[in-house]
């Protein structure tokens, strides 16, 4: 027998096993089919997986219900811990309160100490704030601007129209959103 001879025989002996396999995949499918068919129309088989899905229900509504308490509960934990953390950062301002109403009592305290340690107290305070996201408004110099300052007085002035000229009282933002607008005197022409 030749080379060509054999590939045709070769190929014919390979579809028919391709049909026979694919006769015994149909074959399978349809029992599973039919078994399938007879099971789900048992009443038993039925009332099984009705019960089933009824567990799985409930599962998922105790778990979601786990899942919005644990929610709950971290979010309270969150909020004690962000206050805890910035009561902390004011016990060092607390302290160094008291130490300079300690030093004030002393006689023998000068006054350029007692000045002294309020400005170390009052810096700690501010970088104590800033930790916490809150900044100062001082804007001399700056546009008038309505959502963060509040003019009280309007003076003649030599600079540009429009501007502050001097702060009476500073404002603060707590990251992006106003606490407090400054107090600010607005610059006019003469």
């Amino acid at each position: 027998m030749t080379e060509q001879s054999k590939q045709p025989h070769d190929e014919n002996m390979t579809q028919d096993l391709n049909q026979d396999s694919n006769q015994d995949m149909n074959k399978e499918e349809q029992a599973e089919q039919s078994v399938t068919a007879n099971e789900t129309l048992d009443p038993r088989v039925l009332a099984e997986q009705l019960a089933e899905r009824d567990q799985e229900i409930l599962r998922l509504h105790a778990e979601m219900e786990n899942l919005r308490k644990r929610v709950e509960r971290d979010i309270e934990n969150a909020r004690k811990f962000a206050l805890e953390r910035f009561v902390d950062g004011l016990l060092p301002v607390i302290d160094s309160l008291e130490m300079g109403i300690q030093a004030s009592e002393n006689e023998n305290t000068s006054l350029e100490k007692i000045r002294e340690g309020s400005e170390m107290t009052l810096n700690l305070f501010l970088q104590t704030m800033e930790k916490f996201g809150v900044h100062p408004v001082h804007p001399v110099g700056e546009r008038f601007n309505p959502d963060h300052h509040q003019a009280i007085s309007v003076q003649p002035h030599e600079g540009p129209a429009d501007h502050v000229i001097s702060v009476m009282q500073k404002g603060y933002l707590l990251r992006d959103r106003l606490v407090r607008p400054a107090l600010v005197v607005v610059s006019k022409n003469q």
